[in-house]
């Protein structure tokens, strides 16, 4: 059967636009529950820092929910650095005593259970995030099933197979590590495809590393093993021939310290694979996104949270990642060589860094 190819963009496009909603359900929840809407009406234009001393809340919290309000078309910014709620969103989003219009009191969190949203209000206060782990195990599970067909079906033919020598150093016999493994997807897929090869999953949280040990049992794979650590408690010993970190490194309290742990854990003619959400650090390119609304609310509800878990986190979130910055973090961390690649994935950038 033949397929027209833009009715399948345009269904997949509608079809995550619904998943938007889900997402931006629990920020407008957020915004009525934190009294965020109530402390933006009628202000004029102000910026994340003026509505957290408004509110007594914690600015990279208030900045990166505000982006997701403007990104879903709530409230009205041009730099996403200052914005201003127009008199009618005020009359559906915070009037609940004089507006009939008045809406946000319809919302209670979305499909998040109870306790996380619980825990994500108390997060707008305490500036501390929750970790995978405090998500709870269905997050490991929508993870994995968010990212396994892409991870199956193009990681190794598609990406691996991009990066010079490495799919002949891995059919040869190499060791590998994914850091920030999840469930273990990449992990069984690649050791599948590669049986001389060893793979070291690691992965801080206890939920998805018990997923992956269960997933490498049921398909009777010896060659992968699996630690919940971080990853700042990778060998130092220079033994990978590859790391991949995919779609994970924005969600870490360290990233430089994680990309400096890699570097130590990788051989001199090693390489990084890191996948990472397309993003730029100009609003004016944000804006043309779509979903960006979803990212926006998934970094505050995940990523963003996860790399605020621990006191003194980077925060970076979904989008913190930009190519510059990624190019950025990997020269701190020591590697010299840093190459973009774009292979038509919608939603991410991959990028080939060596010593």
């Amino acid at each position: 059967m033949s397929l027209d190819e833009d009715r399948l963009s345009a269904l997949a496009l509608k079809v995550w636009q619904y998943k938007q909603g889900e997402v931006v359900s629990l920020m407008v929840h957020l915004g009525d529950r934190l009294g965020l809407y109530k402390a933006m009406d009628g202000a004029g234009p102000f910026t994340a820092e003026d509505l957290a001393a408004r509110t007594g809340l914690k600015a990279r919290w208030v900045l990166e929910w505000l982006r997701g309000q403007a990104a879903a078309g709530l409230i009205d910014t041009g730099d996403g650095l200052t914005f201003e709620m127009g008199p009618e969103a005020g009359k559906v989003l915070a009037d609940d005593r004089d507006s009939i219009w008045f809406a946000a009191g319809a919302f209670g969190g979305g499909v998040a259970p109870p306790e996380v949203v619980d825990r994500l209000a108390d997060a707008f206060s305490t500036g501390i995030g929750l970790s995978y782990d405090d998500l709870g195990p269905s997050a490991a599970h929508s993870v994995e099933r968010m990212l396994e067909p892409w991870t199956r079906l193009a990681l190794v033919p598609v990406v691996l197979a991009a990066l010079g020598d490495v799919v002949g150093r891995l059919s040869d016999g190499a060791a590998v590590a994914d850091v920030g493994c999840g469930s273990g997807v990449a992990v069984t897929t690649m050791a599948q495809a590669f049986p001389l090869s060893r793979f070291d999953g690691y992965d801080p949280s206890h939920h998805a590393i018990a997923r992956a040990r269960a997933r490498a049992d049921q398909l009777g794979l010896t060659n992968v093993s699996f630690s919940p650590v971080p990853a700042s408690e990778l060998p130092g010993d220079g033994r990978y021939d590859l790391v991949v970190t995919l779609d994970c490194l924005h969600d870490m309290p360290d990233p430089v310290g994680a990309a400096r742990a890699i570097r130590a854990s990788i051989d001199d003619e090693g390489v990084w694979l890191i996948k990472e959400i397309r993003s730029s650090a100009r609003w004016a390119d944000q804006i043309r996104n779509p979903v960006l609304a979803l990212l926006y609310g998934t970094s505050v509800s995940c990523c963003m949270s996860s790399a605020l878990s621990e006191p003194g986190g980077a925060g970076l979130g979904t989008l913190g990642l930009p190519p510059e910055e990624t190019g950025g973090l990997c020269r701190r961390a020591g590697f010299t060589r840093f190459t973009t690649h774009d292979f038509d994935d919608p939603g991410n950038l991959y990028y080939e860094v060596r010593p």
